[in-house]
C-alpha cells in the first residue's frame, strides 16, 4: 500500500501544482524553461504512475475488504465508464458541443471513471485510489473553470459532425478497453 501511496503523491502531487502552487510552478517555468519543466512533469508523473500500478497491484495480492460489491455495481461501472470514454474524446476531437458546453472534458472524464469504480471495487486500496483520484478531478475542474473564468474564456464552436466523431471514437475506444485492454492492462476481465 505505501508504493502506491507514494506514487498517488508523486503524480497527483505533479498534476495539481496548477491547482494548489499555480505561481511556484510559473516561476519554475520562467526559471527553466517550457521543456525543461515538461520534461520534469513528465518524469515525475511516469515514476508516479509507474508507483501506483506496481504497488495497487501488490495490494490486491492481499486485499482488506471494506465492502464485498454486489454483481449489478458491475453494470453501473461500464455505464459510467462508457459515459467516462465519450466526455474523454471530446478533449481530443475539436469542435464538439461536449467540450463546449462542459469544458476540461479530460477532468470530467476521470471524475465520472473514478466514480464508477468506487462502486464496483470494494477494497482499501481501491477507495484510496478511486478515491484520491476522484478528489483530484474534483479540485482540478473548479481550479480550471475558476482559470477559465479569470481570463474570459469563450467555448469554442461546435458542430454536430464533430458530435458524432466524439461519440464514435469513444465508444470504438470504450470497447476496445473493455473487450481486450482491461484484462490485458489491469488482470481482469471488465464483466466477470
Amino acid at each position: 500500500m505505501f508504493v502506491m501511496i507514494l506514487g498517488l503523491v508523486l503524480f497527483l502531487g505533479m498534476h495539481s501544482t496548477r491547482i494548489f502552487a499555480d505561481d511556484w510552478r510559473r516561476a519554475r517555468i520562467d526559471q527553466f524553461g517550457e521543456k525543461a519543466w515538461a520534461g520534469f512533469a513528465s518524469v515525475l508523473s511516469l515514476v508516479g504512475f509507474i508507483l501506483i500500478v506496481w504497488g495497487y497491484g501488490m495490494a490486491r495480492v492481499d486485499p482488506t475488504w471494506l465492502w464485498v460489491p454486489p454483481l449489478w455495481t458491475f453494470h453501473v461501472t461500464a455505464l459510467f465508464n462508457l459515459v467516462a470514454f465519450i466526455i474523454l474524446a471530446a478533449a481530443f476531437v475539436p469542435n464538439n458541443h461536449i467540450k463546449a458546453r462542459l469544458g476540461h472534458p479530460m477532468v470530467i472524464a476521470v471524475k465520472v471513471w473514478a466514480l464508477g469504480h468506487l462502486f464496483a471495487n470494494g477494497t482499501l486500496a481501491d477507495v484510496i485510489l478511486f478515491g484520491s483520484l476522484l478528489v483530484w478531478a474534483v479540485l482540478s475542474f473548479r481550479a480550471a473553470r475558476k482559470r477559465d473564468s479569470a481570463q474570459g474564456m469563450a467555448p469554442a464552436a461546435a458542430t454536430l459532425k464533430a458530435d458524432a466523431i466524439t461519440v464514435v471514437v469513444g465508444l470504438v475506444g470504450y470497447l476496445a478497453f473493455s473487450l481486450f485492454l482491461h484484462e490485458w492492462l489491469i488482470g481482469k476481465p471488465v464483466m466477470v
